[in-house]
């Protein structure tokens, strides 16, 4: 968040401020990220990142509704979800298919053919809201630092946009067991 490191760090300090890489370098591993100690990268502390001050053998695994809030609203996720989709409509034309890859490649499974209505339902409902409404998706799409797809329908690539958005933050996906 804006300002978070200039309320812990001294002002003489480069690391002050924090700024947003661009470019492919936004697009890098948490690993390569630059940990300040004072005050650590907020969505990592939220998923139970350790601190780093010693060692971890295990991390500590929480279901908390923070965590649900981020993963839904932050643009980093919604992002990952719009190049998620954009994979997912590239693989075939079939919406059983794509709902079937997406749902494996999230989950290490094959959907139930139960869960595979329910998703096909949603997907339906949010294409309705998007050809009723281009200029939403339109809007949806300009989440986050990389450029939408403009080859793929605008509508489309909302709608899976969302559904996709949905399957990532599955509990099935998110925590492992």
């Amino acid at each position: 968040p804006l300002g978070l490191w200039k309320a812990v760090g001294y002002t003489s300090s480069n690391t002050a401020n924090y700024v947003q890489d661009k470019g492919q370098a936004l697009y890098r591993r948490s690993l390569y990220m630059f940990w300040k100690r004072t005050s650590p990268p907020a969505t990592l502390a939220i998923f139970d990142a350790p601190t780093r001050e010693a060692c971890t053998v295990r991390r500590s695994t929480t279901n908390t509704p923070l965590q649900a809030l981020a993963t839904m609203n932050d643009p980093q996720f919604f992002e990952a979800s719009r190049a998620f989709a954009e994979r997912i409509i590239g693989t075939t034309d079939s919406d059983e298919e794509r709902l079937a890859l997406a749902f494996s490649l999230c989950t290490g499974r094959t959907p139930l053919s139960s869960e595979l209505q329910i998703l096909q339902r949603i997907l339906n409902q949010e294409r309705a809201e998007y050809l009723a409404k281009p200029e939403n998706a339109l809007k949806l799409l300009t989440v986050g630092e990389s450029k939408r797809n403009e080859a793929l329908d605008a509508s489309e690539h909302a709608a899976w946009t969302v559904l996709c958005s949905l399957i990532l933050n599955l509990d099935e996906t998110l925590t492992t067991h």
